[in-house]
Order: C-alpha cells, then sequence, then structure tokens
C-alpha cells in the first residue's frame, strides 16, 4: 500500500477530498504539522478476524424483562 504525505493545511482545505481518494484508490495518507508526521489516514478495511472476535460477546448480554421490580435483600447483600 503506497503512502502519499500531504501538509495540515492542505488537508485542512481539502480534507473530503482526500478522504474519497483514500477511499477510492486504497492509500494511506500520512498528515504532517512543520514537517514531521501527525496523523495517518487508512482505509477502513472489515475482515472476518473482526467479526470472530466479537462473536465471543454475542449472547453474553443480560436481559433485564421488568428493571423497576424490588431487589431482594440477598441480592443486595450480594453487592457488598
Amino acid at each position: 500500500m503506497l503512502k502519499t504525505t500531504v501538509s495540515k493545511s492542505e488537508f485542512k482545505a481539502k480534507a473530503l477530498e482526500y478522504m474519497r481518494f483514500v477511499q477510492k484508490n486504497n492509500q494511506s495518507i500520512v498528515v504532517t504539522d512543520m514537517g514531521n508526521p501527525v496523523i495517518q489516514i487508512n482505509p477502513y478495511n472489515v475482515s472476518n478476524e473482526d467479526e470472530d472476535e466479537l462473536a465471543f460477546f454475542r449472547g453474553s448480554v443480560l436481559k433485564y424483562v421488568r428493571p423497576n421490580d424490588p431487589v431482594g435483600l440477598e441480592d443486595w447483600e450480594a453487592l457488598k
């Protein structure tokens, strides 16, 4: 993947144009401030690996059917 370098002031003036460039050409852009690199803008790629990492959490969220029901004393003791 090729990298293009652009100054901060030039990026500020043409940000959308550079974002479209990154998306269309699948290339990174490095934004510099006084010649020093400060940020890198990369194309976003969705991979199966990202999906697999999230699969671990599926079904792990508790669902409260009636969240306004009173809490029993034994439940309060468990929170201490």
